[in-house]
C-alpha cells in the first residue's frame, strides 16, 4: 500500500445518545478502510487527560470531561466508541468524511455538519473525534488501545512481566 495509516477514530456518547452510530459506521464505510481494532470504553478522567493533554489545565476542561465521559447524559451513555482504521490516507479519508470539528463550519454533507450542534447547556457536540496526523494517531490508538487488542501488528511492542504473566506492551 503506497501511504499506509492508521487513524483512531471514537464515536462520542452523543452519537451514542442520537441512536447515530450505524449511521456513523456505514458513512465511515465509504473510506473503503478497514477496521483492526474497536470496543467500547468508559472514558476515566486520566485517560480523558491523556486524549486531551493540551486542554486538561483549561478552565473549561471539566465540562468537556462530562461530555466526553458522557456524565451529562447519564449513566446509559457514559461511554464511547472507539475504531483503529487502516488504510491508504486513513487519515485524510476520514477527516473528510467527518468534516470540520465546529459542526457550524462543517460541510453540511460530513458526520459533523449533519449531526453536530450546540446543545441546550452550550456544549458542543461534534459526535466524532478522528485523528490530525500519523504522530497524534500513534499517541492516541496506544492511549485508547492495547497491541492484543488490535488483530495484528501497528507498532513495535516488547514482553513485560505483569502480575506474574507475560504480556506485550507499547515499545517506548
Amino acid at each position: 500500500m503506497a501511504n499506509r495509516e492508521y487513524t483512531l477514530v471514537i464515536l462520542k456518547p452523543d452519537c451514542i445518545v442520537k441512536s447515530l452510530t450505524g449511521n456513523i459506521i456505514s458513512r465511515l464505510s465509504e473510506a473503503r478502510l478497514r477496521i483492526v481494532g474497536s470496543k467500547v470504553v468508559r472514558v476515566s478522567r486520566e485517560l480523558a487527560e491523556k486524549h486531551y493533554a493540551h486542554l486538561k489545565e483549561k478552565p473549561f476542561f471539566n465540562d468537556l470531561f462530562d461530555y466526553f465521559s458522557g456524565k451529562i447524559y447519564g449513566e446509559d451513555y457514559e461511554r464511547v466508541l472507539v475504531f483503529v482504521y487502516e488504510g491508504e490516507d486513513a487519515i485524510g479519508r476520514v477527516r473528510r468524511i467527518a468534516g470540520a470539528t465546529n459542526p457550524f463550519e462543517a460541510d453540511p454533507t460530513t458526520i459533523r455538519g449533519a449531526y453536530g450542534r450546540i446543545n441546550q447547556k452550550g456544549v458542543m457536540e461534534n459526535v466524532i473525534h478522528s485523528s490530525d496526523s500519523p504522530e497524534s494517531a500513534e499517541k492516541e490508538i496506544k492511549n485508547w488501545f492495547k497491541p492484543d487488542e488490535i488483530v495484528e501488528d501497528i507498532y513495535p511492542t516488547k514482553k513485560v512481566k505483569l502480575d506474574g504473566s507475560e504480556a506485550r506492551v507499547w515499545a517506548e
